[in-house]
């Protein structure tokens, strides 16, 4: 009786950790898409988005832990321009950088995070003019190894990352229109 319930433990974790790293290995690379239509002009919605200073009106990540540290390095507003943040009691660490702008087009930022967990996420957006309004896309990537992508997969990271994506762009709306 004892061997049985052994071994009907052994098979269910075998079964748990199949399961979880099959669906693990879907999440090596995960991509967020979100989109918002701002009633502002495209110049005003570009700004917020390509000078850090404004960063915190609008960031998700500020809004949940609003005593965090915050400093920009290099011109604000240009290639190699840093984000830096030390928040959550300095369990969140890292910065992102401007890598690249196409003036009232696309700019394309880096993430170097070192806490709670070391990752290199993208965030790409792109605006297009919409009658008196603009339409903002943002294309969130990051890639990690499978033991990262089982872990992700049981907290179940991937949906709490595109829910604080969706709010980052409800912000941005919020700040653009006042």
């Amino acid at each position: 009786m004892k061997k049985m319930i052994l071994t009907i433990i052994a098979i269910a974790v075998v079964l748990f950790l199949v399961i979880g790293f099959y669906n693990a290995s879907k999440l090596q690379h995960i991509h967020i898409q979100k989109s918002v239509t701002i009633n502002a002009d495209i110049q005003t919605t570009f700004d917020n988005v390509l000078y850090l200073k404004n960063f915190p009106k609008w960031s998700p990540f500020y809004e949940a832990d609003p005593a965090q540290k915050t400093e920009i390095r290099g011109n604000d507003g240009q290639v190699g321009a840093q984000f830096h943040w030390n928040g959550n009691e300095g369990k969140d660490l890292g910065y992102q950088e401007i890598k690249e702008i196409k003036t009232l087009e696309y700019i394309k930022m880096e993430c170097d995070i070192q806490k709670p967990f070391k990752a290199n996420p993208t965030f790409e957006y792109s605006f297009i003019k919409k009658g008196n309004g603009v339409k903002v896309t943002q294309d969130f990537n990051v890639k990690s190894g499978l033991v990262d992508s089982f872990f992700m997969w049981l907290f179940g990271a991937k949906k709490d990352m595109a829910k604080m994506n969706a709010r980052g762009m409800e912000l941005l709306k919020i700040t653009s229109e006042e």
